[in-house]
């Protein structure tokens, strides 16, 4: 017998804990001192390349250098999706308890793969996955898998769609033009063609248009194409807006073709009375994404898809390799790989848990609540500004302006230029950060008031300032 050698990893004990106790220190620093700072911190490559771009060293530093030069120069120079004035794209502010859960499941190393290698974090992610589709209001015969975001969850969701389908040649995917990009690759990978994906129009309010979906899905048919699915928006990242969820349904039992939902943004309303009135359907759909990082206030990665019958899943993907033979143990139990794409597996479940168990679902419920309210409270105040026009009824926490001076005769390309510079004084010039988007061919101002710490005044500021920019940027004359 060999004598074993000590591993170049080594840390003492003191050394474990005083490093970790060094990063909450620096983590606890950065949240309290956040509203003081900018909501993003950026810089261009050359700058960085010069401070990172380095070979890696052959001898070690001291753990605490490392750390404290990442908390320096490379994780703050990023948008600070925890701002209580960050309400560009979808912000995302977790809770304390999720952060420490996802370092509790690091260092317990969990593979959420097979009932084998983890039986209890198997079993703690059947039981937030069950709470997920009591909230939706599935049957019993639901399931689901965690997944890194609404992306993967797509990608598993079309490949049910396609086998239930029988796997059809010519296939064809149906989504509204107001839908995620990660539909579009989510189709390219289970096999449609980019020119056999359909962009269906509009109406006033967002919504996908179900007489142009009918009048399109037919006319595929009758050219010998065949409809695999419709995936409709539970509140998209645009404009938090619902497509018709119970009509879709009633169609898409018809026409047979599986109905998808991408309620990646705005799912978690459903804790919400008001949020189970406006996702009214969602119940009826055959697979459901969700993202418990947005909504849910989760560190990333926390997406999730739910299928109404967990069969849908297993069938195309429980494919078991010899070495995965000694599986067997526990075959009476589900084993989550056997639902998605993945095999290796973090245990993402862990992070919902901790924080509902500590602040209960009635704080959830407020926080979710307070940023439909606050969105709303800015839709009045933009109804009530000479400078500002509304592009959107506020929904789910969205709500789209710009800059429009309604007594001056300005013509759409000069109104989108005043806006875009507005967007740029706010993007280098203002504690705050907000993004656009394109709303029937306006350029929009677009702000996603989600964070459970903003508050009035957050918003308030924030709309100021582009009053302040906007008159600024109109063109004397």
């Amino acid at each position: 017998m060999t004598e074993a050698t000590n591993s170049g990893f080594a840390m003492t004990s003191a050394e474990k804990i005083a490093l970790a106790n060094r990063a909450a220190e620096l983590l606890v620093e950065r949240i309290e001192e956040l509203p003081q700072q900018n909501a993003w911190e950026g810089d261009f490559r050359e700058v960085l390349e010069e401070l990172l771009l380095k070979d890696p060293p052959e001898e070690g530093q001291p753990a605490r250098e490392v750390l404290e030069m990442a908390a320096r120069d490379i994780l703050p120079v990023a948008m600070r999706l925890d701002h209580p004035r960050c309400f560009g794209f979808v912000p995302s502010e977790p809770t304390w308890p999720g952060i420490v859960a996802d370092f509790m499941a690091a260092g317990f190393n969990v593979n959420a793969c097979t009932w084998l290698v983890a039986s209890g974090p198997s079993q703690l992610e059947l039981v937030v996955v069950d709470w997920f589709r009591r909230w939706i209001g599935y049957p019993e015969s639901a399931g689901g898998l965690f997944t890194s975001g609404g992306s993967a969850a797509s990608v598993d969701a079309f490949v049910a769609a396609r086998e239930a389908a029988g796997h059809p040649d010519r296939m064809t995917v149906y989504m509204s033009d107001q839908s995620h990009s990660a539909f579009k690759r989510a189709a390219m990978i289970i096999g449609v063609r980019l020119e056999c994906i359909r962009l269906i129009p509009t109406d006033a309010e967002f919504c996908m248009d179900m007489s142009e979906l009918a009048r399109i899905v037919a006319e595929d048919r009758a050219a010998g194409f065949n409809p695999i699915a419709v995936a409709a928006n539970a509140g998209t990242v645009g404009t938090g807006s619902i497509d018709p969820l119970a009509e879709l349904a009633d169609y898409c039992e018809a026409e047979n073709v599986w109905l998808h939902v991408d309620a990646a943004y705005g799912g978690f309303a459903v804790v919400t009375e008001r949020g189970k009135q406006l996702m009214a359907g969602i119940e009826r759909a055959d697979s459901i994404g969700l993202d418990a990082h947005k909504w849910l206030f989760q560190p990333y990665e926390a997406g999730c898809l739910l299928v109404k019958d967990a069969a849908t899943l297993e069938r195309p993907f429980a494919v078991r390799p010899d070495i995965l033979q000694d599986t067997v143990w526990g075959k009476n139990h589900p084993n989550i790989t056997d639902r998605g794409l993945q095999l290796s597996r973090g245990f993402k479940a862990l992070k919902v848990w901790m924080s509902i168990q500590t602040f209960g679902m009635a704080a959830f419920r407020e926080a979710v609540m307070n940023g439909i309210e606050l969105a709303e409270q800015a839709e009045e105040y933009i109804a009530a500004s000479p400078v500002l026009e509304c592009l959107n009824s506020a929904k789910l926490g969205i709500v789209c302006c710009r800059v429009n001076p309604g007594d001056r005769s300005l013509d759409e390309k000069a109104i989108e230029d005043v806006n875009r510079t507005v967007l740029a004084h706010l993007f280098w010039d203002d504690l705050a950060f907000i993004s656009s988007t394109m709303l029937h061919g306006k350029f929009a101002l677009r702000l996603c008031v989600i964070n459970h710490s903003t508050t009035w005044a957050d918003v308030r500021a924030t709309l100021e300032a582009i009053e302040r920019f906007g008159k600024e940027a109109i063109p004397a004359g």
